[in-house]
């Protein structure tokens, strides 16, 4: 992996961590919810209800799952930019695509099959904003990132 890549998977996974992570805190908080609590189910997907006892540990771990998972999808886009060109042709569409692949991917896969001690819920509101900031906050950065990374390097003059 040369340098370019990784940095395009670096830049491209934390700014999408943080523009979701940053919302999911912003809209627990307006339900209602710490960020702390928000975090601790964050880790619930690894640790299971024993996170949601665990204190401020606990949300570190939640925080670096959660930063964990971005680089992973950031990764996962750059390997399938390398083979698929066009999706970094076209950005904007192909980061809208990819993050509601990320959202339907999270919720009808990982969360079942992990450890997450919840039912994996569909409420309308939730639901369609959950959706709108993994399509615009998470998956935009991530293929703009990978364009980036892909583009020719500049040549000198």
């Amino acid at each position: 992996m040369n340098n370019r890549y990784f940095s395009a998977v670096f830049l491209g996974g934390l700014v999408a961590g943080a523009l979701d992570i940053t919302f999911a805190i912003s809209f627990a908080a307006y339900n209602g919810h710490p960020p702390v609590r928000l975090l601790q189910i964050v880790a619930s997907g690894l640790f299971g209800n024993a996170a949601l006892t665990g204190g401020l540990g606990m949300a570190a771990w939640g925080l670096a799952l959660h930063f964990f998972m971005s680089l992973l999808w950031a990764g996962i886009f750059l390997a399938l930019a390398l083979r698929l060109p066009a999706l970094v042709r076209s950005p904007l569409a192909s980061g809208i695509a990819f993050g509601a692949i990320v959202f339907l991917a999270m919720r009808l896969i990982v969360l079942p099959l992990s450890a997450f001690p919840f039912p994996v819920a569909f409420k309308l509101v939730a639901t369609i904003l959950d959706l709108l900031s993994h399509t615009l906050l998470f998956g935009i950065p991530i293929a703009f990132a990978s364009r980036w990374a892909l583009a020719p390097a500049p040549q000198p003059a």
